[in-house]
């Protein structure tokens, strides 16, 4: 992927070559906003998305739009080198369908190379009737190493012990994964673990804009066949016809075929690094992450194990179309798109692990669709891209309301790929591909996302487990973890959270990095266990509650732990009658932690029967010497954001 350069807006009466006087000119001219900050697919463009304003003809009439695109192309003719040398012919504007947010597809008799698709657009853009005038980009799905499939091994999902690192809360506790050599210390986890004490997903469903699904006996297919593929180019597609199709089925995705290289028409252009791939299945490892079936015994799980994936078809052979993309995200979140059965499964969540150059405006088509799913209550979740660069400049990473995640590794370090910025919300699992997420070396098996794939080379063939790694694969869990949240707060009786509530709910209890990010990722490291807590109106993990207390056993450390400023952590050990000299501390790590203690119920900060409240350390310490037998709790507050805390109780028995 790479950079755009940036969007920008033009009054028409200074446009390069328009004769003054021929459109409104002064302080009240209509301004038209146009975007060629995604101009850069070698093969150039034919397809234009046009906003026109409400109002207008065009913005009715379909021969009208066509018409004022083609008398855009008259006014360029000139400017187009191959034209004014006679070697082709002139080229003509073709309509080509009504999109669901209001704009309009136009498409050209011949591909346009980069110059003449920005000269293009300007002249379109000097329209008074225009709003907003955008190439229909070629999307892609965002997916930076994959893995072959698992080697087998000996909670009854047999894979999730050896494989899913992602789901298990950041311990520090350290992790061998798959036939990892090394064991690596787990702070970049997802605590979905814990979360599914509280909720699975019932009732939930998430829309997977990507690829579409392949056969898994490890995933809930049911609602395969009311998917649907938006997929509107035939070459893209690989159907015979331009036609969409019903079903949210992958048929594959390979560019390993002559056809594919850009010189024959396709997308693949080996001079510039393009490499040739087989299908990538990366719809199936996607849906996989979200809701695979668990307590199945078999395979892997899922974050959201019992939410229903509709699989959305908009990725297929060199990628996908910024206009059916925008269709897909209005239709699965119970929007109506003409020419597609209404969808009969609305989505609360919508998935997008794709991406591509170019930053998002709040006019854009992509933006405008977003913003009808959110209006429907549906959270939009995305990949923050893998180009290891600011989020600010790709779509739809950038688009106001997306909730957009980077990734983090097993280590909890920023992974090299991910894309950063203010346009972040949080971090999530996606790999680091190497070992402690460094930047370089061979790939580790700690360094990917486990989940549901295929064989099939081009065609679907068997099921099977791999490893990928990307913002691709932190988005889901995202995703998943908020359809762990909707489904536990409509079975409490909660008010469902809007997606603005989701997006704090996810932000607000993040878990500090535990090692502060080279560059900005967000908020912290998703923790699925604390968002839904918190959205059940419990208290947060950590906060004062004896429910919520870890149990630690005499003599025992607990490695690892990590809170916020102001975050508490609670434990509690079982004193017996007759014991001595209780000792409980907290010690080593970073940051700064206070101590309090109490028997019989959770201490806080201010209700407690001992306390140790060092400054700028933490190294606390209270020892009881003829303790009460009971439950005694202690309560660790953070002063400062802390990380690698070990905490321990310890008795001399009776």
């Amino acid at each position: 992927m790479v950079n755009r350069i940036a969007a920008g807006t033009f009054v028409a009466s200074l446009l390069l070559g328009v004769a003054p006087g021929i459109f409104a000119t002064g302080a009240d001219a209509p301004k038209a906003t146009f975007d060629v900050s995604s101009l850069r697919a070698p093969g150039g463009y034919d397809r234009f998305i046009v906003t026109y304003r409400d109002g207008t003809t065009e913005r009715v009439s379909a021969s009208a739009a066509a018409q004022s695109v083609g008398a855009a192309l008259s006014r360029t003719a000139g400017t187009f080198s191959q034209l004014r040398a006679g070697k082709v012919a002139a080229i003509q504007a073709v309509y080509g369908r009504k999109l669901a947010t209001g704009s309009d597809l136009i498409r050209t008799s011949r591909k346009l190379t980069r110059t003449e698709a920005d000269t293009l657009i300007r002249q379109i853009a000097a329209d008074p009737a225009v709003k907003h005038v955008e190439p229909d980009a070629m999307m892609q799905k965002i997916d930076d190493i994959r893995a072959t499939d698992v080697t087998p091994v000996v909670v009854n999902d047999p894979y999730y012990a050896g494989y899913q690192w992602h789901f298990r809360p950041p311990t520090g506790t350290a992790e061998k994964i798959g036939s990892d050599a090394t064991s690596y210390a787990n702070r970049g986890g997802s605590n979905v673990a814990n979360a599914w004490n509280l909720a699975d997903g019932t009732g939930v469903t998430v829309a997977v804009l990507d690829t579409g699904i392949t056969q898994h006996p490890d995933i809930d297919l049911s609602l395969a066949d009311a998917g649907y593929d938006f997929i509107s180019d035939g070459f893209v597609s690989g159907r015979s016809t331009d036609a969409r199709a019903p079903g949210g089925w992958d048929t594959g995705d390979w560019t390993s075929e002559d056809k594919y290289l850009l010189a024959n028409g396709g997308c693949i252009d080996p001079s510039a690094g393009d490499e040739q791939e087989d299908s990538s299945w990366h719809g199936t490892h996607v849906s996989g992450t979200i809701a695979e079936l668990s307590n199945n015994a078999t395979g892997m799980a899922g974050v959201a194990y019992k939410a229903k994936v509709l699989p959305v078809r908009v990725l297929g052979h060199c990628g996908g179309y910024t206009s059916d993309i925008a269709d897909a995200i209005v239709w699965a979140s119970g929007g109506h798109v003409d020419g597609v059965p209404d969808n009969t499964h609305p989505a609360q969540v919508i998935n997008m692990s794709l991406g591509g150059g170019g930053s998002c405006a709040d006019d854009a088509v992509t933006s405008d669709a977003i913003a009808s799913a959110i209006s429907r209550g549906t959270t939009v979740v995305v990949a923050a891209g893998n180009s290891g660069a600011d989020a600010t400049n790709y779509s739809p990473a950038s688009c106001p309301g997306a909730l957009t995640v980077a990734s983090n590794g097993i280590a909890g370090k920023r992974a090299y790929y991910s894309n950063y910025g203010s346009k972040v919300a949080l971090s999530a699992p996606g790999g680091g591909i190497y070992a402690n997420d460094g930047t370089a070396g061979s790939p580790v098996q700690a360094g990917l996302i486990w989940s549901a794939i295929n064989n099939g080379t081009h065609e679907p063939t068997t099921a099977a487990y791999g490893g990928m790694a990307g913002t691709s694969q932190a988005t889901p869990h995202v995703a998943g973890s908020v359809a762990l949240i909707l489904s536990a707060t409509r079975a409490a009786g909660v008010a469902t959270p809007t997606p603005a509530e989701i997006r704090t709910l996810l932000t607000s209890t993040a878990m500090p990095f535990p090692v502060t990010p080279d560059k900005a990722i967000g908020a912290g490291i998703l923790d699925a266990y604390a968002a839904v807590n918190k959205a059940l109106g419990n208290d947060a993990p950590g906060e004062p509650g004896d429910g919520d207390a870890t149990a630690l056993s005499n003599g025992v450390a607990l490695t690892g732990q990590t809170g916020r400023a102001n975050g508490t952590l609670v434990y509690r050990i079982d004193v017996p009658v007759g014991a001595r000299s209780l000792a409980l501390r907290s010690f080593g790590g970073s940051g700064d932690v206070s101590l309090y203690v109490k028997n019989g119920e959770a201490a806080s900060s201010t209700a407690y029967d001992y306390r140790s409240v060092k400054p700028s350390t933490n190294n606390e310490a209270v020892t009881v010497a003829r303790p009460a037998a009971g439950t005694w709790y202690v309560t660790v507050v953070g002063v400062k954001d802390f990380a690698n805390v070990t905490v321990q109780a310890s008795f001399t028995a009776p």
